[in-house]
């Protein structure tokens, strides 16, 4: 349509040019949008702050933060003043970067040209703060907010009180809390669900149901999130009656489980053995309208190959191969291990060869255990073959792989091959673990003279 416009003689002005620019953005169209910027500028439009700031946001949020500064560099030079959008759009690129020092320099560079910093900025950069594992250094920015007249809002406060809650400082973020309260501002739900998380990773279960009763009388209606959470914690602490209550509950009243509670309830569920349950559940999600993601067919997957159901592992397997889920090496491996396991060698071989066809690559965690499960069928000398033949997929043995190949010669009583390999791994800078050296040390009791002669 523009197209058509300039062909029949119109003349786009200024405010034509700057809303087919947002569009373009919009639609992620990044590479036209710039194109199309340099376009309005071949034909004497001189963009301003609002549509480079388009252009700013646009790539830092594609991840093009170097095209983004040289485009900031570019509005500099041509003398027209950046405002406080660009300078946020540009701190959150570098923050999600991990360029946190370079990001703090943008924000003394706001100070210096007398920007007036908003507290969005502030918390950007604080979030990433957290992020990154320097708290004391997100505290110090809150002090610099307060110095600036900024005061700390609740998105400020629980930035802080998750970021203590993950480094499992729960008393520091409920002190956190209480002064939030004090200072006249209400926690909300995600204050809460922080809290919560926090006492379920330190495996407080009783203090998380305080923090989700206290919630509750106060009016905080509980989310999916808090659900979840909770779930999650009690599945941890093998409390699998007191997970399946809040599912239930939420069932009854609210809010809808999402994939991610599925999800949280199967494994637990597989994880105390109780296969045909967490499968009852899968049917349940289906029947529900949520959509398995391939996150819940690894979980069903890794469970149904622990507890031994070899065939439904196969065919959920296939049926992930057939929606075109993308597969990662991840389900490949969970399945060879449980063939392995489960004594279907030629078939563990035959997948194993697959990946390739795939366009996957075997990791080291694929070898180990493809050369464990052909030594325990008896077969090292072609389990040696495949340990050869690691580095023709760019994967070399680690410390993992030699120890499970040494045992592999152990357990099948290729004691000097089993030798030879642990010399070449100590020299390697790689050491027996705690199995092979209990092997090894079984040998020589059992012999008349040490096998290290």
């Amino acid at each position: 349509m523009f197209d058509e416009m300039t062909e029949r003689g119109y003349q786009p002005n200024l405010i034509v040019y700057s809303i087919m620019l947002k569009g373009l953005c919009k639609t992620g169209n990044t590479g036209r949008a710039v194109r199309f910027l340099r376009l309005m500028e071949s034909r004497g439009f001189e963009p301003n702050i609002v549509a480079y700031n388009t252009i700013l946001d646009c790539l830092c949020k594609n991840g093009l933060l170097k095209e983004a500064l040289d485009l900031f560099s570019e509005v500099k030079v041509k003398g027209i003043r950046p405002d406080i959008f660009t300078y946020s759009c540009l701190i959150h690129g570098m923050c999600n970067f991990g360029q946190q020092e370079e990001a703090k320099k943008l924000l003394n560079e706001m100070v210096d040209n007398n920007i007036s910093l908003d507290i969005v900025t502030y918390n950007i950069l604080i979030d990433a703060l957290c992020k990154e594992g320097t708290i004391s250094k997100a505290v110090e920015i809150v002090d610099t907010m307060r110095k600036q007249g900024i005061e700390p809002n609740v998105v400020t406060y629980n930035t802080l009180v998750d970021a203590h809650c993950k480094e499992g400082m729960v008393s520091e973020a409920e002190d956190i809390v209480d002064a939030i309260i004090k200072r006249g501002i209400e926690p909300n739900v995600v204050t809460h669900n922080a809290l919560i998380n926090g006492h379920c990773l330190q495996n407080e279960m009783d203090k998380a149901r305080r923090v989700f009763n206290l919630m509750i009388e106060k009016g905080c209606a509980p989310n999916i999130v808090t659900y979840s959470t909770m779930i999650n914690g009690y599945c941890k602490a093998k409390r699998l009656d007191e997970a399946m209550e809040l599912f239930h509950e939420i069932s009854q009243k609210g809010p809808i489980p999402d994939t991610v509670t599925y999800n949280t309830l199967m494994q637990g569920m597989f994880q105390l053995g109780k296969v045909s349950t967490a499968c009852e559940l899968f049917r349940k999600m289906l029947a529900s309208g949520q959509v398995p993601d391939i996150v819940t067919c690894t979980i069903l997957l890794d469970g149904l190959c622990k507890t031994g159901h070899i065939e439904e592992a196969l065919e959920l397997f296939q049926a992930m191969r057939n929606r075109g889920l993308g597969l990662d090496i991840v389900p490949y491996t969970i399945l060879i291990d449980g063939l392995c396991k489960a004594g279907h060698i030629e078939v563990a071989k035959e997948l194993f060869h697959q990946l390739s066809d795939n366009g996957l690559k075997p990791d080291v965690y694929a070898y180990c255990i493809m050369i464990n499960g052909l030594c325990k069928e008896g077969l090292p000398d072609e389990a040696y073959r495949m340990f050869g033949s690691m580095g023709d997929n760019d994967c070399l043995p680690n410390s993992c792989c030699y120890n499970v190949m040494i045992r592999g010669f152990l357990q099948n009583s290729y004691t000097s091959k089993a030798t030879q390999l642990l010399t070449e791994m100590v020299g390697k800078g790689f050491s027996a673990d705690i199995f092979t050296a209990t092997l090894f040390m079984d040998l020589i009791v059992h012999s008349n003279k040490s096998i290290l002669l």
